[in-house]
């Protein structure tokens, strides 16, 4: 069976799990089109992180920051999957490589934390290609399952021992 994207979003525990009392939630969405055709829309979350030795009960971010904040949200967004094709901007989705980019980005600003691609959405997508799907599925996942994998020569001695 063959599946195609078409979208992602975060658990409604996991969203809950994140948002607390006494931080500022920052959230951006925008419309990015991929190089293969794919339109999509894209919602990122982050949140207000204390400081080290910060004293104040509270970690609000005033509304030029959350501004700022906003923007590059949008622009590392638009940069990241604007210039791939949708499979590998899924790549960069699940291990939250863009969310990390937009912390590091933001750290000027005011710090972050727990920052994500909450949510993804296909709008447009381009007309059903078979051969396109099939090119897809047939790339590196289905090509390496279960193929040894090789290790050093101390756990091949061990391993050795083990078994005899």
């Amino acid at each position: 069976c063959l599946t195609n994207f078409w979208g992602m979003s975060f658990t409604t525990d996991k969203l809950r799990s994140l948002v607390r009392k006494w931080q500022s939630l920052i959230e951006a969405h925008c419309d990015v089109k991929t190089t293969d055709g794919y339109l999509l829309r894209m919602f990122c979350i982050g949140f207000t992180k204390r400081r080290q030795f910060q004293i104040r009960k509270t970690s609000y971010a005033q509304s030029a920051q959350i501004r700022a904040i906003r923007k590059k949200m949008v622009d590392i967004m638009t940069k990241e999957v604007s210039s791939v094709e949708l499979i590998k901007a899924v790549e960069k989705f699940i291990p939250e490589y863009i969310g990390k980019d937009i912390q590091k980005a933001c750290e000027g600003i005011y710090p972050l934390q727990n920052v994500f691609i909450r949510k993804v959405k296909i709008l447009k997508a381009p007309k059903f290609d078979a051969a396109k799907l099939a090119e897809v599925h047939a790339g590196d996942s289905g090509a390496e399952t279960g193929a040894k994998i090789a290790r050093n020569a101390e756990a091949e001695a061990a391993a050795a021992t083990t078994e005899q």
